[in-house]
C-alpha cells in the first residue's frame, strides 16, 4: 500500500504539470518536474517507511540532484519560447496533440521515474539497517557524477552568455573531455545511488535495472543523441567528435581542448 501512496503522489505531480502546461501552451514544464519528480518519491517514501543512513543518504542525494537539474531547467526555460521538441510534437499531431503529449511524453516520463528511482524508494520502506564499504564507494561516485553535470550546464552557460559564442560549439573545461559531461554525470550519480542501495546486502543487487535504464535512455534514446543529431554535418562539430569523447571522460586527443572550433 505504501508503494501505492508514493507512486500516486507522483502521478498526481505529473497529472498537475500536464494541466498547466497545456493551460499555458507550453509543455516543457514537465521537463522542470523530472528531476524534483524523483525527490517527491524518495521524500514521501522516506516519510512512510522505517529510518535508515543508507536510506536517508540516497534520499538527500537524490532531493540534492533533483533540485539543482529542475532549479537549472527552470532558468533555462521559464520565460522561454516552448522547447522545439515540443513545437515539433504540436506542428505534427494538431488536434491530437494534447492526448499524444500525454501519453507519449508525461506518462512516458512518470514510467521511467518510477524505474529509476525505485531503488530509494525500495530502500526507504523496506529498510537498510546495515552500512558497509559500497555506501562510501557510493557516495564517491555520485560525487564525482555531481561535479561533471553541475559543473558542465553552468560552464555551458557561462559559455552561452558571452557574446563572441552566437552559433559557436561549447568545447572548453569539462566539455573538452567530454561531449556530454552533464550527461555522464548524470549516469554517474544514478550508479553512485545504485551502489549505496548495496550497502550491507549485496543480495540487493537485481536493483541495477535503475542505473542501467537511466544510462541506456542517456546514451541512445533521449540524451546523447538528439543533441548529436542536432550538429551532425558541421565541420566544427566533426572536429570536435574527432578529439573529444563521446561520453567518457578523458584527455582530448591531438591537443588541450581549449582551442574553440
Amino acid at each position: 500500500m505504501k508503494y501505492v501512496l508514493v507512486y500516486l503522489f507522483l502521478l498526481g505531480a505529473f497529472s498537475a504539470v500536464f494541466l498547466i502546461g497545456k493551460k499555458n501552451k507550453k509543455h516543457d514544464y514537465v521537463d522542470i518536474l523530472w528531476g524534483s519528480g524523483f525527490a517527491l518519491s524518495a521524500l514521501i517514501s522516506w516519510l512512510l517507511g522505517p529510518k535508515s543512513l543508507p536510506g536517508g543518504i540516497m534520499t538527500l542525494l537524490t532531493c540534492v540532484w533533483g533540485a539543482r537539474l529542475s532549479l537549472h531547467l527552470a532558468r533555462r526555460n521559464i520565460g522561454k519560447p516552448e522547447d522545439f521538441r515540443y513545437k515539433a510534437m504540436r506542428d505534427k499531431w494538431v488536434d491530437r496533440f494534447e492526448l499524444v503529449m500525454f501519453f507519449k511524453n508525461y506518462m512516458t516520463q512518470y514510467l521511467i521515474n518510477m524505474i529509476v528511482g525505485f531503488p530509494v524508494v525500495y530502500i526507504n520502506l523496506e529498510g537498510a539497517p546495515k552500512t558497509g564499504l559500497m555506501l562510501w564507494l557510493g557516495l564517491i561516485v555520485w560525487a564525482v557524477g555531481f561535479f561533471f553535470e553541475a559543473v558542465g550546464d553552468e560552464q555551458l552557460r557561462r559559455f552561452k552568455a558571452r557574446p563572441d559564442s552566437r552559433g559557436k560549439l561549447m568545447t572548453e573545461g569539462l566539455w573538452a573531455w567530454t561531449r556530454h559531461p552533464n550527461y555522464f554525470g548524470d549516469a554517474a550519480m544514478w550508479w553512485g545511488i545504485y551502489l549505496i542501495s548495496l550497502s550491507g546486502d549485496l543480495g540487493r543487487a537485481w536493483l541495477i535495472f535503475s542505473p542501467l535504464l537511466m544510462t541506456f535512455m542517456l546514451l541512445y534514446v533521449s540524451g546523447v543523441p538528439l543533441l548529436e543529431k542536432k550538429y551532425k554535418g558541421r565541420a566544427d562539430w566533426e572536429a570536435y567528435t574527432q578529439r573529444t569523447s563521446k561520453f567518457f571522460p578523458r584527455p582530448p586527443r591531438g591537443g588541450s581542448g581549449s582551442k574553440r572550433p
